[in-house]
């Protein structure tokens, strides 16, 4: 079994815009509230193996147990985005799950035969990367490790939700 028992702690939506989605699904779902991250900066990026610019904004908010993202790209290049939506298009694009050890569940992932979509890392330092399930499930999946910034940013979108009374649904955030 790849990396033991995967347990999803996010899905992410591609949408055409983060902000209307974020509104829509706070309205249509009760989800949030959403905190948009635009044009989140990378200092890695890897598609396919090779180097590649993603401009990419995503809103997070929470449903129940799980962190939702809504994702756009900027523009058209090559990513793993585009590989399963064009620019309109509104979907579920991965599934993220926490890892012990993200680089040995890529090298396990690898030695599967599983393609690396993308392996990057933020300005911020958290490494995360997109496995190419698409065949098997439908959707990517996207792997990083629960610590530092990234477990504080999802202890504070589940906190914010958790209190949350359904106003102000997007919020902006930095960086």
């Amino acid at each position: 079994m790849l990396f033991g028992t995967l347990k999803p702690v996010q899905i992410a939506y591609h949408v055409p815009d983060p902000e209307l989605a974020a509104r829509s699904f706070a309205n249509s779902f009760g989800w949030g509230p959403f905190f948009l991250f635009e044009h989140i900066a990378l200092s890695r990026c890897l598609y396919r193996g090779a180097p590649a610019t993603f401009d990419h904004s995503s809103a997070y908010g929470q449903a129940g147990d799980l962190m939702i993202e809504l994702i756009t790209q900027h523009g058209e290049a090559p990513s793993v985005l585009r590989d399963l939506y064009a620019r309109e298009e509104v979907g579920v694009h991965h599934v993220a799950h926490f890892v012990t050890n993200l680089h040995d569940a890529l090298n396990e992932a690898r030695a599967a035969g599983v393609k690396i979509a993308l392996d990057a890392c933020t300005a911020t330092g958290t490494s995360f990367a997109m496995l190419d399930t698409a065949r098997e499930l439908g959707h990517m999946v996207e792997l990083y490790e629960p610590a530092g910034d990234l477990l504080k940013f999802y202890r504070y979108v589940r906190r914010a939700a958790e209190s949350w009374n359904g106003a102000q649904p997007l919020r902006r955030l930095g960086g």
